[in-house]
């Protein structure tokens, strides 16, 4: 018979962070955290990397599910999927890739309206049913990550939901990533925990749009910025005051570096080991939203030289994708629609004998 070992629980009603005694009948219900699908970001150690290892192209262009935006800049970031080298506290927990943000280089400085910043949003499917009592004060969810920065200083973390309507940004949460009040250590890895609580204001729909968002800072002009201390509660949307002034030493610094890894958000008032997920699994959760199909084929053309083919996704999509289409054989594509679970794709210029061959991207971000 398994035991379950419980400090300080006193009679019926009392209760622990592990174990609830009923007011009732005295049943006692254990409080797990450390259960199966608890993490609500997908590719939280940047497994899956289905677009390219490296690109400084803006938004999605490298790791599934994470963009890059930034605006002001003088030279683009390149972000890249990396390995986590061995020997380093990630690695020993298993793992083994990591996301890493190269700044270019910024030759007119720090500008007000200059930006870095790094996203997940997650789906409002995910957050309504993840077990999060969003609109309670009590119920509490935790973050936890591995960030490395070539310079040693803060960023900011950041938090934000939509409007009841789902049209715009409505309501924001700040907090620092340091080391323990202190600048990161420079090119050293830090695992960094945060847990917030709900708040009667927020708003959640559960559906395949915008649920929540979690960033990260890596700089912010003055433009979107005032002088206070981290918010650590929720607060009404603010363009100009989203964080607290930041230094500009990394933004500035050519060739600097931003590494993460080990990306968690959990319901829990405090942090429990990775989940980490086969990459059989990430990859299908990842398909949601993007998904690349290479060398298909539509079959023999017609009188006429078309052909049509319709193909089925492997998981279902969050909603009908945009496509782009590149020819890899004879023939050339005349146009294509879609729907969450397949595409249709017409061809033209093909022979009774011919078929056309392509590769397909899905797109489906939020």
């Amino acid at each position: 018979m398994s035991e379950i070992k419980v400090n300080s629980i006193k009679g019926v009603g009392a209760s622990t962070a592990a174990l609830t005694i009923n007011n009732t009948d005295g049943t006692a219900t254990a409080n797990l955290t450390n259960r199966q699908n608890r993490n609500v970001i997908i590719n939280g150690d940047f497994q899956i990397a289905q677009r390219s290892t490296s690109s400084n192209n803006l938004n999605y262009g490298s790791v599934d599910r994470w963009t890059c935006q930034q605006g002001g800049v003088d030279e683009n970031c390149t972000q890249a999927q990396v390995d986590v080298a061995e020997g380093t506290s990630p690695y020993g927990l298993g793992f083994r890739k990591a996301w890493k943000i190269t700044n270019g280089n910024q030759t007119s400085g720090a500008g007000a309206a200059d930006y870095i910043e790094i996203y997940q949003y997650i789906e409002g499917h995910n957050m309504a049913n993840c077990g999060w009592d969003y609109k309670n004060s009590n119920s509490k969810m935790t973050l936890s990550f591995w960030i490395k920065s070539s310079v040693a200083q803060k960023f900011a973390g950041f938090l934000y939901t939509t409007l009841a309507n789902g049209t715009s940004v409505g309501y924001m949460y700040d907090y620092s990533i340091d080391n323990g009040g202190s600048n990161l250590t420079a090119d050293t890895w830090t695992k960094v925990t945060h847990t917030f609580a709900g708040n009667s204001n927020l708003n959640i729909t559960d559906g395949p749009n915008y649920g929540l968002g979690f960033g990260i800072y890596v700089f912010q002009g003055t433009n979107y910025t005032t002088s206070r201390s981290p918010s650590e509660a929720w607060q009404t949307w603010s363009t100009s005051n989203k964080v607290p002034d930041m230094t500009s030493t990394w933004y500035t610094t050519n060739n600097a570096t931003l590494e993460i890894t080990g990306v968690q958000l959990e319901v829990s008032d405090h942090a429990t080991s990775f989940q980490h997920r086969s990459i059989a699994e990430e990859l299908s959760l990842c398909e949601r939203y993007y998904a690349k199909y290479v060398n298909q084929s539509v079959g023999y053309g017609s009188g006429n030289g078309y052909a049509r083919a319709t193909m089925l996704f492997r998981n279902r999509m969050r909603a009908a994708p945009s496509r782009t289409v590149t020819s890899t054989n004879v023939g050339n594509f005349n146009s294509s629609s879609s729907n969450v679970d397949s595409v249709m794709v017409t061809w033209q210029d093909l022979s009774g004998t011919t078929t056309g061959e392509f590769t397909i991207e899905l797109n489906s971000e939020l």
